[in-house]
């Protein structure tokens, strides 16, 4: 094995942790709810509720519903983890922010792209709310490609070199 790889491997573990830890928890809710089905975890702020997204995050273009867009959003999928992984692989394994938050996108995606050619549909359960407002209900694949994008978004703010005048 090469030095290269070793030094990756702990990003891979982190990959595979993310996807075990999504496959998992939806599993959970596959096999215990039915569409639709909703428990009050903690009241006024979080609910366990069933949804499946045919959309992209958080529910958006959820309306369409098209085969179409089931291929086209799992070809997206696709590309995405193969740009992240080029991406990763093109960058230093020392900078660990950057490699940390392209390992919880790309743990992310591939939760997501499993869902989308098993079922052609996400599984979405994790819903808070305050009052009326509602966020748009995810999951922890969703979760760990927000994280992962927030890193990733200030890793590049904290290496862009300032312009001269």
């Amino acid at each position: 094995m090469t030095t290269k790889f070793k030094a990756r491997l702990p990003y891979l573990a982190f990959v595979i942790i993310i996807l075990i830890l999504d496959r998992w928890t939806k599993a959970l809710v596959l096999s215990r709810f039915e569409l639709g089905d909703s428990i009050q975890v903690i009241d006024g702020l979080f609910d366990i509720t069933y949804v499946r997204n045919n959309g992209i995050a958080f529910g958006i273009l959820n309306s369409f519903g098209s085969p179409v867009q089931t291929v086209l959003l799992a070809l997206f999928s696709t590309t995405a983890a193969v740009v992240v992984i080029i991406y990763s692989l093109r960058h230093p394994v020392e900078d660990r922010v950057l490699q940390l938050s392209l390992s919880l996108i790309l743990g992310g995606a591939i939760g997501n792209l499993c869902d989308r050619l098993l079922y052609g549909y996400v599984v979405d359960f994790l819903e808070f709310h305050a009052g009326r407002y509602t966020w748009p209900t995810f999951n922890v694949a969703d979760s760990a490609i927000s994280i992962g994008v927030i890193l990733l978004a200030i890793e590049i703010f904290r290496h862009e070199t300032p312009r001269q005048a």
